[in-house]
């Protein structure tokens, strides 16, 4: 394949701190060059985020260089090549160009070289795979600028041999179609490939599957996309339930009602979470954090209570028993399996409260207990409790006629 070339004019490439680690680098015969999903991004106009650096330079050559440019240098691959240059408090990954020489999985066996094109050829996908240089070229060795136009996702050269290098990238190949594609089908090549290797899922340690998830998840085209993973077989080996469409699509239109920022675990909840014990699954398949698995339980505990008809009253108590955010996350999936959609202003309503209401705290406390003769121990806590279920009930009172009344009751219940 021949060489594409292409023109990119971008302030940031002459500016800052990048700039200097540029300078520092493409000189003196040795090469520097962006790489990867900063360029992406720019000619697809999406937000940049970090930027790559693939250079000519051996790892030791980089910490010099650098070093003697006043910036810091951080051994994080240095082994694999890859040196992170802290300069004006922002990291670069800085990676010498590499070519396989043994392939099996992740750890594949690389040695460093000079050749721009064979180092493209061992990425993911093409459009991950474009070097810009400092004069704003464009490097295209594999068909990335024709992908990019077409908004479509193309493992590079043989799908099934990038696949076997690294298994993750059967969720990268579906997380990328559908943060990047055009929301149509993915390409057929690659998913044929996901599908004969899917098996390869299982040898992935959970964190990572973790962590593609829940970018996918957050994706422009999630729910078209998690569809042809269903219907490929592939993401019941990822979740090992049955997908919630429907309810992720309904989630993913009430954020936007609210104005809700995209949130990746209750959309995970909306996608896969029934009942509790579907948190639990979640939780050892993907190896969730303590307070990820929790929000996911605590959203299927009876989130099927939670209607239209649900009267204000009744739900400043979820509030006060869940916190304002989890009665959030209860009634947004409440809302997204309701037959009502997303204009209805009851819904609307519940899910409005906390910006509208906050818990009080409950105002008595055990003195006012033993000041009325109840004994410390279990005779004390079931009267506590027994008051504050009555407060609840009573629409949190405060003035101390109502209170003295409750806490008379509850003694007299003790």
């Amino acid at each position: 394949m021949t060489t594409a070339k292409r023109r990119l004019d971008v302030p940031w490439l002459r500016e800052g701190a990048l700039a200097g680690v540029l300078a520092a680098l493409d000189r003196d015969s040795e090469e520097a060059r962006v790489v990867g999903g900063a360029v992406r991004n720019a000619l697809l106009g999406e937000p940049l985020e970090d930027f790559d650096i693939a250079t000519t330079a051996l790892p030791q050559e980089v910490v010099r260089r650098v070093d003697a440019a006043g910036f810091k240098a951080v051994p994080t691959g240095i082994e694999h090549g890859t040196v992170t240059v802290v300069a004006d408090g922002r990291g670069f990954e800085v990676t010498t160009l590499r070519e396989d020489v043994e392939t099996y999985g992740r750890h594949a066996k690389v040695a460093f070289g000079r050749d721009w094109r064979r180092d493209s050829e061992r990425r993911d996908f093409t459009m991950n795979a474009l070097f810009l240089a400092r004069d704003g070229t464009i490097y295209d060795y594999v068909g990335g600028l024709a992908d990019i136009e077409r908004r479509r996702v193309r493992f590079i050269g043989d799908a099934s041999r990038r696949i076997g290098e690294d298994y993750l990238r059967i969720l990268r190949f579906f997380r990328f179609h559908a943060a990047y594609g055009h929301g149509g089908l993915p390409d057929p090549e690659g998913v044929h490939a996901c599908i004969v290797a899917r098996a390869g899922l299982e040898t992935l340690s959970r964190e990572r599957v973790r962590a593609e998830m829940l970018k996918l998840v957050l994706a422009r085209h999630a729910v078209p996309t998690i569809a042809v993973m269903t219907e490929a077989g592939i993401l019941d080996m990822v979740l090992g339930g049955v997908p919630l469409l429907a309810s992720l699509s309904n989630m993913i239109k009430l954020e936007a009602t609210l104005s809700l920022a995209p949130d990746p675990v209750r959309r995970l909840g909306a996608l896969g979470v029934f009942v509790v014990e579907d948190a639990e699954r979640l939780r050892e398949r993907l190896r969730l954090a303590n307070a990820e698995y929790e929000r996911l339980a605590s959203m299927a505990q009876a989130w099927w209570r939670v209607t239209a008809g649900l009267s204000e009253r009744d739900a400043r108590a979820v509030i006060y028993r869940l916190g304002p955010e989890r009665y959030l996350d209860r009634v947004l999936l409440a809302w997204s399996r309701a037959p009502e959609g997303a204009a209805d202003r009851s819904w609307h309503a519940l899910a409005t409260l906390p910006a509208r209401w906050s818990a009080p705290v409950f105002p008595l406390k055990a003195a006012d207990f033993i000041a009325r003769g109840v004994e410390r121990g279990p005779q004390l806590g079931a009267a506590l409790r027994a008051a504050e279920a009555a407060w609840i009930a009573a629409g949190f009172p405060s003035d101390r006629a109502t209170l003295s009344a409750i806490a008379e009751a509850a003694v007299a219940g003790s």
